[in-house]
């Protein structure tokens, strides 16, 4: 059956809103590293003062993470995104605003928290509204993660730098961070638009599933057991072996984020090249995560969240015993990288059958895998730092793309979570 332009309307404007939200959750912390020595000057205080900025973030997404579902089975799903968004816009501003240094702490903290709700949310929000397309949709969500993250890391600087009218005076880091957030408005419209739309007769097949939540701004129906999915979340074990899949990948993707510069600049490469050795890594992320929804098909398809970190560990042993093909291991590394995000905030969606049991799990791993992944960069540092070189830091990267591995193929069955009966 063809549908109608009219027919049409909704799906495309529920992809274009869930991409341009997308675009809005990395945007706004992206752009923090690359200042980080402008915003420390202009404050007066050492870089290494402001470098817990970049961990603000994460540990509110640890905290708050479990609140979302809360949130949206009292809100519903649509309108908690839509406050969400609210509270990010007004985290940007605040953040950027003259007058106390607390106000970069405080702006950055609410930006973590409406983070941490839309990160939770989202993938539940694909698992209500795409129906069997998820893991496209997720593939083109993820991918969107990473492209707006690396875009933001490299025009913050020039925004700063830039003299309208030839003036002389940069704009300044607080214009080039409020930048970070110019999408946040069409996002918020074109969500409230998408959502609130009154439903086509036929909805096709990515909506299939939607009606009733749509009817309803974005209340699913849900019986007393589905009220307690936040609290029962935490007694499952599928949604600990998720939580875990995502924590180790987690914490292996910011580890090599973090020191793959400093490692290739250590073998002799140009500080210069180091930095595009990391952009590889961080472009081929993007690719992979395009790249996933092809390739992970049939029969293949359940055994790639554990075949997917076995193959990044061999590129990652490969950067350190074979420096001299690091573009190649780095191109591989990065591919494999992009996949698993992809494939963890896809279990968050496949392993649940209802948006809100998504909603519950997605919260439940993204607290335990945020919190993991504070730990990787901070012991890598200090391992690094006890000066026996880079074999002992790179096999804390190595242990945590083997464990996730071996969760990863402990996750293959077509599972769900909070199936089993409710212990009274």
């Amino acid at each position: 059956m063809t549908h109608s332009p009219a027919a049409r309307r909704p799906w495309v404007l529920l992809f274009i809103a869930v991409c341009l939200i997308a675009a809005n959750l990395r945007v706004t912390i992206m752009g923090i590293g690359p200042l980080l020595d402008e915003i420390a000057d202009d404050q007066h205080v050492s870089p290494a003062a402001l470098g817990a900025l970049a961990s603000v973030p994460l540990l509110a997404w640890g905290i708050f993470s479990p609140l979302a579902q809360g949130f949206s089975s009292r809100f519903g799903m649509s309108r908690t995104v839509s406050g969400a968004l609210v509270i990010l816009a007004l985290g940007t501003i605040w953040r950027s605003l003259p007058g106390p240094q607390a106000n970069i702490w405080i702006g950055t903290a609410l930006i973590g928290f409406g983070l941490a709700i839309g990160n939770v949310l989202m993938p539940a929000v694909i698992k209500r509204d795409f129906g069997e397309r998820v893991p496209l949709v997720m593939g083109v969500y993820t991918a969107l993660l990473s492209g707006s993250a690396a875009i933001a890391a490299g025009l913050v600087v020039p925004i700063s730098h830039f003299e309208p009218g030839g003036s002389g005076q940069g704009l300044g880091w607080r214009v080039a961070l409020l930048a970070t957030g110019a999408l946040i408005p069409p996002a918020l419209i074109v969500w409230i638009w998408a959502t609130r739309r009154p439903r086509p007769a036929d909805p096709g097949p990515f909506l299939a599933g939607a009606e009733s939540a749509r009817a309803t701004g974005g209340v699913e129906a849900a019986g007393p057991a589905d009220d307690r999915a936040g609290r029962r979340i935490w007694r499952d074990p599928l949604a600990w072996r998720v939580s875990v899949y995502m924590g180790t990948q987690s914490a292996g993707f910011y580890m090599l984020s973090a020191w793959l510069a400093p490692y290739s600049a250590s073998i002799g490469r140009d500080p210069v090249v180091a930095g595009i050795d990391v952009m590889i890594y961080q472009l081929f992320g993007i690719a992979g995560s395009l790249m996933l929804p092809l390739v992970a098909r049939g029969r293949v398809r359940p055994w790639v969240p554990g075949a997917v970190p076995a193959i990044t560990l061999i590129a990652v042993v490969g950067v350190l015993v074979a420096p001299a093909l690091l573009p190649l291991w780095l191109v591989i590394a990065g591919t494999m990288t992009g996949s698993a995000i992809t494939i963890a905030l896809t279990l968050t969606a496949s392993r649940a059958r209802t948006a809100r049991h998504a909603a519950a799990l997605s919260g439940m791993a993204q607290s335990v895998g945020y919190l993991i992944a504070m730990c990787g960069p901070i012991a890598f540092g200090w391992v690094l730092g006890l000066g026996i070189g880079w074999a002992a830091p790179f096999a804390l990267v190595w242990v945590s793309l083997a464990a996730q591995s071996v969760f990863g193929f402990s996750v293959r069955r077509q599972q769900y979570v909070l199936d089993r009966p409710e212990r009274r």
